[in-house]
C-alpha cells in the first residue's frame, strides 16, 4: 500500500512552511544536517528553532536537534527574515467569491515569499487577513509593478483558472509612463525574443524565434513624457520593461532597466510607473464575462521630473 502523502503544517502569520527531505549522508544529527543543507541560517538559529518545537516532520512529530538524520524524513520549517522591512502600502480586494480573489496590489509588495520578503508579501498578507489557507496566485506581476493580481481560493477549482493563462484567454492591459518619441510609428506592435541578459536580474532582446509580443499605444502626451497602454500577448519575464527599453523608452523610475540599482535601494517616493490596469476573461466555472479594473493611478505627466 502506498504511503499517505505527508500533510504540511498550517500557515503561520500568513506564511506557509518550507520543507526539506533528508538525503543519505554523513550527518550525525538533524542539527548538523540543517546547518549543512541551509547554511544561510546560523547553527545557533537552527538549534533555537528545534528547541522551541518549530520544526516538525511529515508525520506531525516535533524534531529535535539530537535526532538522527534519517534519510527520507521530511522536515517542515518556517522561513523567517530578521528585521523584515515593512512595505507601507495596502492592497485592496476588488472581487471575492468561493473560487476567485482579485486584488489591487500596491507598488513594492512582492506577490509571494522570496529572498528577503516573507511576511511582507501579498500572499502572506491575504492568507492572514482573510483566513484562506488554500489561497494561491494564478499569475504574478513584479513587486515593482502595481495593479491587479488573481488568486485561486480553493485547490479544487484552481486548474480551471490557471488554464485561462496557459491558453492565453485572459486579456491584460497595462499602463506606463515613459519618454515620448513622436518619430516612432505609433501604435507599435513589438515582436522579439526575450532571453537572459548578463546579469540574472535583467532580461534582454536576443536573436531567435519570437517569444514576446506587445501592442503599445500612447494614451496621453505632455512634453517629454507620455502615458502608454501596453497589451502583452505573451508573458515573458519583464516583457513590458524590456520592450519599452529596447525602443529607447525606459519606464519612469525603473530600477532595473537600463541601469540596475543595488538591491534594497527602493525609494518609496519613486515607484516604477507601471500598472496592471485591467483583466478580462470568461469565467470558466460560471461562463460569466469578467472585467476587473485597477483603482490605482500612475503619476500625472505634469508631475514627472525633467527628462534626461
Amino acid at each position: 500500500m502506498a504511503r499517505a502523502r505527508p500533510l504540511a503544517p498550517a500557515a503561520r502569520h500568513g506564511v506557509r512552511p518550507s520543507s526539506v527531505v533528508v538525503p543519505g549522508g554523513p550527518w550525525p544529527s538533524l542539527l548538523a544536517f540543517l546547518t549543512h543543507r541551509l547554511p544561510a541560517v546560523p547553527e545557533a538559529v537552527w538549534r533555537q528553532r528545534l528547541d522551541a518545537g518549530d520544526i516538525t516532520d511529515g508525520d506531525g512529530r516535533t524534531a529535535s536537534a539530537s535526532d538522527a538524520a534519517t534519510p527520507g524524513r521530511r522536515l517542515y520549517y518556517y522561513r523567517e527574515v530578521p528585521d523584515e522591512r515593512v512595505i507601507p502600502f495596502q492592497e485592496e480586494v476588488i472581487w471575492q467569491d468561493a473560487h476567485l480573489l482579485v486584488v489591487d496590489k500596491p507598488h513594492f509588495l512582492p506577490v509571494v515569499p522570496s529572498g528577503k520578503h516573507v511576511r511582507e508579501t501579498l500572499l502572506a498578507r491575504l492568507q492572514q487577513r482573510l483566513d484562506l489557507p488554500e489561497l494561491s496566485p494564478i499569475h504574478r506581476i513584479d513587486k515593482d509593478t502595481a495593479g491587479l493580481v488573481m488568486f485561486s481560493v480553493q485547490a479544487a477549482s484552481r486548474n480551471a483558472y490557471q488554464a485561462l493563462f496557459r491558453d492565453r484567454l485572459v486579456h491584460k492591459t497595462y499602463e506606463c509612463v515613459a519618454p515620448w518619441n513622436p518619430d516612432l510609428p505609433w501604435p507599435l506592435h513589438r515582436e522579439s525574443r526575450i532571453g537572459d541578459a548578463v546579469h540574472f536580474m535583467q532580461q534582454a532582446e536576443v536573436l531567435g524565434e519570437v517569444n514576446a509580443i506587445t501592442d503599445i499605444a500612447p494614451l496621453e502626451v505632455a512634453g517629454a513624457w507620455a502615458r502608454y497602454q501596453l497589451q502583452p500577448l505573451t508573458g515573458q519575464r519583464h516583457q513590458l520593461r524590456v520592450h519599452m527599453h529596447a525602443l529607447g523608452l525606459p519606464l519612469l523610475f525603473d530600477g532595473i532597466y537600463p541601469v540596475l540599482t543595488p538591491e534594497g535601494a527602493n525609494d518609496f517616493r519613486r515607484p516604477l510607473q507601471l500598472l496592471a490596469r485591467t483583466l478580462e476573461f470568461t469565467d470558466p466555472l460560471s461562463g460569466a464575462k469578467r472585467t476587473f479594473d485597477s483603482r490605482r493611478t500612475l503619476m500625472p505627466l505634469a508631475e514627472a521630473p525633467p527628462a534626461h
